[in-house]
């Protein structure tokens, strides 16, 4: 089915999940002991928002330095030679990029950007994590476990001694990571474009997600209701299973190479200087 071209990738958490970032929902998954941020708690409580950043900014780093694997490397491949048209990710890591996928769509946004509330002033989370080591420069704590959408696990107490910084753009403005939290709703622009992805593909291949939430399970359901082949390549069981014409359990990485090997790609050999991947470039932003 890929040797046909025109196919059109949805990848999900467990694509991620060799390059050290957990998943939420596969056997060893974060909401068995976790619950992450909702949309809601954020937008109503201060303390909440205290909260994420203070985890976040020690989650930062580690997803910041995470690397691609072989599995977003045979993805990219498989784009650069033509087999992929479309590559639409629920994964917020900036890896598909990091490995040379071009023209992705973050279905659920980036952890790179920041988003301004108040008066939408987009910037860079790098610029953010400078102006939070200056306004907590004491601020050492350990973190425990990286959760998936990139902030780790401390206690209260710790929480407490965070302080978290306002728009440098309006002044007053709360910030926000520019990614969709459980609870909050997908730009309807960014889904529109998804299904057009969708209805101009040969087919759909799903890869390490497990289809549980409806912002990637409605673009296989479409899929198959038009007629599309579903192809889905998952550790373990996936809402999707239904309408996939193909279903593969294995890893993700092995599989996807085995794949572009099959298909005569040669995958491109990752740094061997242990240099560590840089986030997708956003421009900077002065200080004011």
């Amino acid at each position: 089915m890929v040797g046909g071209r025109g196919v059109v990738v949805l990848s999900g958490a467990g694509l991620s999940t060799e390059s050290g970032i957990p998943d939420y929902r596969g056997a060893g998954g974060t909401l068995r002991r976790h619950s992450p941020m909702t949309h809601q708690e954020f937008i109503g409580s201060e303390a909440a928002r205290q909260r994420y950043w203070a985890r976040s900014h020690l989650g930062w780093t580690a997803v910041a330095q995470a690397r691609p694997n072989v599995g977003h490397r045979a993805v990219a491949v498989l784009q650069r030679d033509g087999y992929l048209s479309g590559i639409i990710t629920q994964n917020v890591d900036g890896l598909h990029q990091a490995a040379g996928a071009t023209a992705v769509i973050e279905l659920h946004g980036s952890l790179s950007r920041v988003v301004c509330l108040d008066c939408g002033e987009i910037s860079s989370r790098r610029f953010l994590e400078q102006r939070l080591r200056e306004a907590t420069p004491d601020f050492r704590a350990g973190a425990t476990r990286l959760n998936p959408d990139g902030d780790v696990d401390l206690p209260e107490e710790v929480v407490r001694e965070f302080r978290i910084v306002s728009c440098h753009a309006c002044g007053t403005g709360v910030l926000k990571p520019d990614m969709v939290f459980f609870g909050e709703n997908v730009p309807r622009p960014r889904v529109d474009e998804c299904y057009r992805l969708v209805d101009d593909a040969n087919a759909l291949l799903v890869l390490g997600s497990s289809l549980a939430v409806m912002s990637g399970l409605r673009f296989v359901r479409h899929a198959a209701k038009t007629g599309k082949p579903v192809l889905i390549v998952n550790k373990g069981e996936t809402r999707g299973d239904p309408h996939a014409l193909v279903r593969v359990d294995r890893t993700l990485g092995p599989a996807l190479a085995e794949l572009a090997e099959r298909l005569g790609c040669p995958l491109s050999e990752p740094a061997v200087d242990g240099a560590r991947r840089r986030v997708p470039p956003v421009p900077e932003m002065p200080r004011r």
